[in-house]
Order: C-alpha cells, then sequence, then structure tokens
C-alpha cells in the first residue's frame, strides 16, 4: 500500500510537471524565446538577466529534463506496482511520446519551422493526458469500492409534511424593519447571489480577451454587460427556485428556500423573474444585439433545457448543463467585438469542461440529497468511484483547454503560472478526495475548483490588460 501511495504521488507530480511545460509552451513569452536560442540542446551564451528569452529558453529546456527524469522513474515504479494493464499502458504511451516531443522541439528551435510548434504542443497534451489517464484508472483500481450499490432511476422521496416549522414567523410577532429586511432577503436569494461573483468574471474575463485583440473597451460596455449579468443570473436563478419549489421541500439543503417555505408566494416570485430577465436584456440590449440573444439564451437554457429537461433526465445534466456556464464568456465577447470569435469560444471551453470537474464534487457531497429529489445525478446512478474517476478525467480535461486558450491568444507568465500552480492544488484536493472519501474532502475539492477557476480568470484579466 505504501508504495502504491508513493507510486500515486509521483504520478500526480508528473502529471503536474508536464502540464507546467505544456502551458509554459504555449504562452507567447515561451514562444518568442525560442528564437532566442537556435541552437540545441543547449543554449550559445552567457546566462544573464540581459537577455530574459535566452533565460527563459534555457530554463523551459531544463525543466523538460527534470520533468523527462521524474517521468521516467515514474513509469518504472508504475510498471513494478500497477496492477492494471491500461495503467501500465497509458504510462508507456505518455514515456513514448516524451523523446517525440523532445525530438519536435529540437526542430523547431534549430529549423525555425513555423508549423510544427502546433504539433510540439499537441505531442505535449498528449503526454499530460497519457498521465493524467493513468492516474485515474490507477486511483480507481486503488481506492474504488465494489459494494456501491447505483440506483438506475432514482425517485423522489415524499414531501414531508408541513407542519409549520419551516414557516416563516408571524409578521405580527416581527417589527416592520425585520419585515423589510426579511422579504429584501428572501428576494435576494432567489437570484443565487453566490453564483454571480464568478459568472461575471468569466464575462470579465471574455471582454478582456476581446479588448486585448484590438477594440477598445468602455467603462460603459463594462457597466452594462455585468449589470446585464447579474440581472440575468438572478432571473434564471429565481426560475430555478419557481420549478423546482416541490423537489427543495424533499432537499435538506434546499428546504428553507424562499418558496419552499411560503416566505414569497410562487405568482410573486415569477413576477420577479420577468422584471429581472427583461431590465437584463434592456442592458445587454444597450451593447449589443448579440449579447443580448446571447442573454436570452443563457436564461432560457438553464431555467428550461436545465432545469426541467436536463436535471431531472439524465446523468449527463451536469456535463451538457455546463453549457449554461459557458456562454457569459461569449457575451463578455461579443459585448466588445460584436461577434463571436475562436478566444472567446476557447474560453467558454475551459468553463464547459470545468463544470463538472467542479460541480460533481458538491454532488458527491449531497449525493443523499440528490437521490431524494430524484436527480440522476452521477454519484447516484453510477456510484462514487465513477464519479471521482470522472473528475480526475475533467479536471485533466479543463487544463488542457486552458493550455489551447493560452495557445490561441496573447496570454503570458502570469496566466500560465497561475493555472500550473492552482491546477495542481487542485488535482492534490482530487487525490485526497479519493483516499479519504469524507465529505469535508469533496468540499475541499469543490473550494478548490472555484479557487482555481477564480484566479485563473483574474490572470486572464491581468495579463490581457495589464501586462
Amino acid at each position: 500500500m505504501a508504495e502504491s501511495r508513493t507510486f500515486t504521488g509521483l504520478l500526480a507530480a508528473t502529471a503536474v510537471g508536464v502540464y507546467l511545460l505544456v502551458i509554459a509552451g504555449a504562452t507567447a513569452a515561451i514562444t518568442d524565446a525560442v528564437a532566442a536560442c537556435s541552437t540545441w540542446p543547449l543554449c550559445q551564451g552567457p546566462v544573464t538577466l540581459a537577455d530574459p528569452d535566452l533565460l527563459i529558453a534555457r530554463g523551459h529546456r531544463l525543466t523538460a529534463a527534470l520533468v523527462g527524469l521524474l517521468a521516467l522513474g515514474t513509469v518504472v515504479l508504475g510498471l513494478r506496482t500497477a496492477t492494471r494493464r491500461r495503467v501500465k499502458a497509458a504510462l508507456l504511451v505518455g514515456i513514448a511520446l516524451y523523446p517525440v516531443q523532445i525530438a519536435l522541439g529540437a526542430f523547431v528551435a534549430t529549423a525555425s519551422v513555423a508549423a510544427l510548434p502546433g504539433a510540439h504542443l499537441g505531442v505535449g497534451m498528449a503526454i499530460f493526458a497519457s498521465f493524467v489517464v493513468a492516474l485515474a484508472w490507477h486511483l480507481e483500481f486503488e481506492t474504488g469500492s465494489d459494494d456501491e450499490d447505483p440506483v438506475d432511476d432514482p425517485s423522489p422521496a415524499p414531501i414531508p409534511d408541513e407542519d409549520g416549522t419551516d414557516s416563516p414567523p408571524p409578521h405580527a410577532s416581527l417589527s416592520t424593519k425585520q419585515r423589510v429586511l426579511g422579504t429584501l432577503g428572501a428576494y435576494f436569494r432567489l437570484m443565487k447571489p453566490r453564483l454571480m461573483w464568478l459568472l461575471c468574471l468569466v464575462a470579465a474575463a471574455g471582454m478582456a480577451l476581446a479588448a486585448a485583440a484590438g477594440p477598445d473597451l468602455t467603462t460603459r460596455t463594462v457597466l452594462l454587460t455585468l449589470g446585464g449579468g447579474v440581472l440575468s443570473i438572478g432571473a434564471s436563478g429565481t426560475f430555478n427556485h419557481v420549478l423546482e419549489r416541490d423537489i427543495d421541500k424533499r432537499m435538506d439543503r434546499t428546504s428553507d428556500r424562499p418558496i419552499a417555505t411560503h416566505q414569497i408566494p410562487v405568482a410573486n416570485a415569477m413576477a420577479f423573474g420577468v422584471a429581472l430577465a427583461a431590465a437584463a436584456l434592456v442592458l445587454f440590449w444597450q451593447v449589443n444585439a448579440l449579447a443580448a440573444a446571447l442573454g436570452l439564451a443563457a436564461i432560457l437554457f438553464y431555467s428550461v433545457i436545465y432545469t426541467l429537461v436536463l436535471k431531472p433526465n439524465t446523468v449527463q445534466n451536469t456535463v451538457i448543463g455546463g453549457v449554461a456556464g459557458s456562454l457569459p464568456a461569449l457575451i463578455g465577447w461579443a459585448a466588445v467585438e460584436g461577434s463571436i470569435g475562436l478566444p472567446g469560444l476557447a474560453l467558454a471551453g475551459v468553463i464547459f469542461l470545468w463544470t463538472p470537474a467542479h460541480f460533481y464534487n458538491l454532488a458527491l457531497a449531497y449525493k443523499d440529497d440528490y437521490e431524494a429529489g430524484g436527480f440522476p445525478m452521477m454519484p447516484v446512478v453510477r456510484g462514487e468511484t465513477e464519479t471521482r474517476k470522472h473528475i480526475v478525467y475533467y479536471l485533466g480535461a479543463t487544463l488542457v483547454s486552458s493550455g489551447v486558450l493560452a495557445a490561441l491568444t496573447s496570454l503570458g507568465w502570469l496566466y500560465a503560472l497561475t493555472s500550473a500552480v492552482v491546477g495542481g492544488v487542485f488535482l492534490w484536493t482530487v487525490v485526497r478526495l479519493h483516499h479519504e472519501q469524507t465529505e469535508a474532502s469533496a468540499f475541499r475539492a469543490f473550494h478548490a475548483s472555484n479557487a482555481y477557476l477564480g484566479l485563473l480568470l483574474v490572470a486572464v484579466v491581468v495579463d490581457s490588460l495589464a501586462l
């Protein structure tokens, strides 16, 4: 067991090391540094701060050598300790591609062929994917359980008898101020404010990327786009509360929501949601018609497609539902450019792939609650072992997509460092989740996923507008 744990740690470290090379190689800083060192394997000239490009190129090659040694040691240990053929196969694919990657890097550096850097980056991503898949499969074998009992078709639990314990206190016992503040607080909760900061940050990153590509970013555009974003998120959240009010009563974590406890009448909540949606579209329309159309699509997708169609009917609800979270990236880009561009789509792809890696942790923590609500979440219908494995899959895919975003834009060292370091922390919490398998470890990984995306988006904004 101790040797297996050592292998797990080395494999995770190897994946992070390879990713550091991938994300660094995808940034403009490293690409420019290649031209400063046209010899291989060593660069000519002294190592001085006066020539930072040469210093970066040398550091990249030294890191590649060290990561290669780490990968070789990991593979050797894995072939001795891993008992699953597919784990060994993934390890062998990764280590076999490593010399191919080195050869491509040498060719790009010495021949200055513009067409091959993409191949160099692609092989690097394939190596990273091989080690991530090996890690997912090894963790599944090392920590998985055969005693799980997934539910093929979860049925909602009966609605608890309403004995008045969850009802708000009678207005007669409250002061006017308490009633007003309580009502305002209830309407504010309908808007799901905890989602706002991250989704607005997604839109801000989209605007920053578009502004870095050419058009000026005005204060008016920022305020109208973020204001519309806040209102559209509030409208979507309100409609979700209305449509799931009966299910909310069956689930412990949602049983105190304002509509479920009759604090706010359904008709009032619907009117509030419609007003928020209309106000959001008015603000988006002041930016441009495409932003308004995308804003309407986001509201409808989350409120109707996700809430009514996907969430109660398919185990892929979280995956497909990631479209709702990725649309703010397109709204932000469209607000500045007036169109949908490739970098905006790449940012949306990062959000889309991040969503399962993020939300599956919450689904693990609230597995019993989701089963009581009748939702076919992955831990309920496929089991916790399968869910944890998919978290690793989607985390790896998120990191690859972050590398693609770097390759398509002018993002630099801050973005690369943030993605590698915080991505490594995220992966560490997921490995601990596999071993601990507790609610606390699921929440730890959940919060790490929030930190990863939040800091990555901040890095996008700063890298695009300030560096």
